[in-house]
């Protein structure tokens, strides 16, 4: 992904950032900031390092006075605003996390005038990373603050409550501490499960996502507790428990109705082509039969075991769909898997394998051969 997105901070970004720095900040020279930024490194970094490049030189620039600087920064989020930055620049929140980032850097230790710039700069470019060495360094105290905030009126604000402190998040530190024991999390989700926004739910679906990679059951009992209190809950509580559906947990499959599938059976699973190259689609197809007189409702999946560098099968499951099947009903299923080159999955020359899985149970397996 980094691969894909380095690019962002393009010239048209460095064009806004640029003209907005000038109209705040006196003597800045433009030449010598570019230069700075365009080192002989620059062509080598990724995303997150260019990130932290930019918001490393954009420091010696700004007020050496902390709170001062913050003033600076949010007069030129002002500018850029006013300036329509979003009708040039791609992702600008994502792009101008450098000033979060600059808070990360900077002001640990004026934890109020953080917390201030906090709520400032979030609606503008989200700062659910960078309050992350906040929650270890000050964890009561910034916990209290993030329990404040799922009662923000803006929407931004309640959501980085969520998403700030997840335990998993990607692209930031691990909270370890909270991957231990999320004790402390649940009370800011409970304060959300029914905020009006759905970008704040879908924050709080994320948050216990991670949750259950580390505590599955209390992924679980919330999810028991949430289910039925409203089509909001109902929503949050299905997408918190993909990684436990994927992964078959039966407890979370019977929660949602997907019994054991004892009547169901698979016939004529034939792989279309059983060697591929990189960049073609595998292509498979089989007969799902319901041989029971009633209607059984049904989450379809398939796994690919991944070849590894040294010789072991990875797996990974893709949905397929969640569906009624009628009472002795025979459906034909066609699906194909991409195998093109992406930046979060290498592949190896050799011999994978495809199954298929019905209501957490694997069924049919069969192996391809792939070349790089």
């Amino acid at each position: 992904m980094a691969d894909l997105f380095k690019n962002l901070y393009s010239q048209n970004f460095f064009e806004a950032l640029t003209d907005a720095l000038q109209n705040v900040l006196k003597r800045f020279n433009r030449q010598q900031f570019l230069q700075e930024i365009y080192d002989t490194e620059w062509e080598e970094l990724e995303l997150k390092q260019r990130m932290h490049h930019i918001t490393t030189i954009l420091t010696n620039y700004l007020s050496s006075n902390y709170p001062k600087s913050i003033e600076q920064i949010e007069q030129v989020i002002t500018w850029l605003q006013q300036n329509r930055v979003e009708d040039k620049v791609k992702y600008p929140d994502l792009v101008f996390m450098i000033f979060p980032h600059y808070i990360e850097l900077t002001g640990l230790h004026d934890f109020n005038t953080s917390i201030r710039a906090f709520e400032s700069i979030t609606p503008f470019s989200t700062c659910e990373l960078a309050v992350r060495p906040f929650i270890i360094k000050y964890e009561d105290k910034m916990m209290n603050v993030i329990q404040k905030w799922t009662a923000h009126p803006n929407e931004h604000v309640r959501r980085l409550a969520s998403e700030g402190c997840r335990p998993r998040l990607p692209w930031g530190m691990a909270l370890r501490r909270f991957k231990h024991d999320p004790t402390p999390v649940i009370p800011v989700l409970e304060a959300l499960k029914k905020d009006d926004s759905a970008y704040v739910r879908k924050s709080v679906a994320n948050n216990l996502n991670d949750i259950s990679m580390d505590n599955p059951q209390v992924t679980i009992d919330i999810a028991h507790m949430w289910k039925g209190l409203s089509m909001n809950t109902d929503w949050i509580v299905k997408h918190a428990c993909r990684t436990l559906l994927k992964a078959g947990n039966r407890e979370v499959l019977e929660l949602f109705g997907f019994g054991v599938p004892e009547h169901m059976e698979v016939r004529n699973f034939s792989i279309l082509n059983d060697r591929i190259s990189v960049g073609d689609d595998l292509e498979f197809s089989f007969k799902l039969y319901n041989h029971s007189n009633e209607s059984i409702l049904v989450r379809l999946e398939y796994a690919i075991y991944f070849l590894k560098q040294k010789g072991h099968h990875t797996r990974k499951v893709f949905k397929i769909s969640e569906k009624n099947y009628a009472p002795g009903s025979c459906t034909v299923i066609n699906r194909r898997q991409s195998f093109k080159l992406v930046s979060s999955r290498k592949y190896h020359s050799g011999e994978h394998y495809v199954s298929l899985i019905i209501n957490g149970s694997e069924f049919e397996e069969a192996a391809f051969t792939l070349q790089t």
